[in-house]
Formats: C-alpha cells, structure tokens, sequence
C-alpha cells in the first residue's frame, strides 16, 4: 500500500534551509520516494495557509519511507531542515 510525506513548510532561514535543498535530493533517490507535488503557491479552499511551501512525496510502501526518514544520511541534513523552518508533517496510508 502507497503512503504519502506530506509536509507543510514555513520558512524562516532560506541560507539554513539551501543546506538542506543542497543535499536532499541525493539523500532521496536512494529510497524509492516520489515527488508528486512541491508548491509554493497552492490554491485554498478553506481555512488558511501561512507556509512556504507543501511538499507531497509517494512512497510504495510505510517500509520504504521510514528507512529514508530514518536514515542516517537523511537525519544529517534534516537538521538543516527544522533548523530553518517550521515543519509541520505527516504520514497518509493509501488505499
């Protein structure tokens, strides 16, 4: 079963946060993820959106995510990451 990373990013230290975009992609493609959305600029329906940017990546299974988030390559630059924003991000099982 898919299962998605969706994050909701508000970003604060842009110098901070291109650490992480620097490396995030290299980190990434080693586990099997997808990019299906980064946008800066969505379109609200309801409610508000005071972030930077969502972020929706695809993975093929709860497996596949868990060894990239987990992964010590990836935990050496998501301190990048939270250091220069606000990250507010979650886990969607698919069907």
């Amino acid at each position: 079963m898919s299962v998605y990373f969706i994050a909701q990013i508000k970003i604060n230290d842009m110098v901070e946060y291109n650490r992480y975009l620097e490396k995030c992609d290299e980190v990434f493609s080693k586990y099997n993820g997808e990019y299906l959305a980064v946008d800066s600029n969505p379109e609200i329906l309801e409610g508000e959106w005071d972030y930077s940017r969502s972020i929706i990546i695809k993975f093929p299974n709860e497996r596949e995510l868990e060894n990239w988030y987990k992964s010590s390559e990836y935990q050496q630059i998501l301190k990048h990451r939270l250091k220069a924003a606000i990250c507010d991000t979650i886990i969607v099982h698919g069907k």
